[in-house]
């Protein structure tokens, strides 16, 4: 094969679109939606308490959301999807306004946040199968809170059919690898940490500076 067909060749088994949704599958690939509603008189950000029957982080607070499934046409219609089936609205009643950056996640999560209006509150109905509550926390409080960091470490192990013969003095141990921060919000019962605060405080930090912006003019 010549270097020019062979050129060719790599060229187009190398062009398969970046978004392909085989590469969901290298980790836990979710979208979110950041949902915005006027509460009494205010803006507000509205946040779920996930069931305690369920097996993935029961019981913790979040954003509408879930898993990216293949029938889905992009990560934001399965924000849309999945907000719409847990808080009982239909995709019509949500007005998508914009992404956030998308963020991977030390544990192996790739989170895709979009950030929504939901005007019609007054028909939102809690799925009970995954949600046991709904909660809206003021902007304004978000906008003057300071988020508690902590940190966490993360490691590697190797496993019990790890190589080590192929590299010698390679460490059986737990290595070290690098720290990264956790942010928490705490808003009277309740504590958003996680992927969840830092999707909210990235969140917080495009309104502030488009507040800012505002001001200038």
């Amino acid at each position: 094969m010549e270097i020019k067909d062979l050129c060719g060749d790599l060229s187009t088994a190398l062009s398969v679109h970046f978004d392909d949704k085989d590469r969901y599958n290298e980790y836990f690939s979710a979208a979110v939606l950041v949902p915005l509603i006027w509460d009494n008189d205010q803006i507000s950000v509205l946040f779920e308490v996930r069931s305690t029957r369920l097996s993935w982080q029961p019981g913790e607070i979040c954003f509408p959301g879930g898993r990216i499934e293949m029938l889905d046409d992009s990560p934001l219609s399965t924000a849309v999807r999945e907000t719409a089936e847990e808080i009982g609205l239909k995709a019509e009643q949500i007005q998508v306004l914009g992404a956030l950056h998308e963020v991977i996640s030390p544990i192996g999560v790739r989170l895709y946040p979009f950030v929504g209006y939901i005007h019609d509150t007054q028909h939102i109905n809690a799925n009970l199968d995954e949600v046991s509550e709904i909660f809206a926390v003021p902007l304004d409080f978000l906008l003057a809170a300071e988020p508690t960091v902590g940190h966490m470490e993360r490691c590697t192990r190797p496993l019990d059919d790890f190589p080590f013969a192929l590299v010698p003095g390679y460490s059986e141990n737990w290595q070290k690898r690098k720290d990264y921060q956790v942010l928490f919000y705490e808003y009277k019962q309740h504590v958003i940490w996680g992927l969840t605060a830092q999707v909210l405080y990235s969140f917080i930090e495009i309104y502030k500076v488009m507040g800012n912006k505002k001001t200038e003019k």
